[in-house]
């Protein structure tokens, strides 16, 4: 059994590839449509910095429902199924404030690991990797 296309990519919440140089991408690459990261530390830090920095103080982004729309379109994805999974794994409802990140760091790294395991399963989550992703997307480490 082959690992999920997101884990195979250390790219968790399959980010696409883009114009953005992301810290960590590989530099050869085999994927033409999603980013490649040397590590799943990697891919967590860009996942971390697209929701927090991004989705929430770029786009001003502060919900599940929001988050997740714009994320997955309905064009590509089941949205609805995807905003219902995410609120139901996390237990915060899709149209409640996830909070500041600097505030409630827990509920962004929830809804962090919800994506990937809506992304990828639950089974090849590596969650230590995602915790230290985390702290690279906040400047920790």
């Amino acid at each position: 059994m082959s690992l999920p296309r997101g884990i195979r990519n250390n790219n968790p919440l399959n980010i696409r590839r883009s114009r953005v140089k992301w810290q960590g991408i590989k530099a050869q690459v085999s994927d033409a449509q999603f980013c490649e990261f040397e590590s799943l530390e990697w891919g967590w830090r860009a996942a971390f910095r697209l929701l927090t920095r991004t989705y929430y103080h770029e786009y001003r982004l502060y919900t599940i429902r929001a988050i997740v729309s714009r994320w997955a379109p309905a064009c590509e994805n089941n949205t609805r199924a995807y905003i219902d999974n995410v609120a139901r794994l996390t237990g915060i409802g899709p149209d409640d404030p996830i909070g500041i990140p600097s505030d409630k760091p827990g509920r962004w790294i929830a809804v962090g690991l919800a994506m990937a395991i809506q992304e990828n399963g639950n089974a090849s989550i590596d969650y230590f990797a995602m915790l230290r992703g985390w702290d690279l997307a906040r400047g920790s480490l």
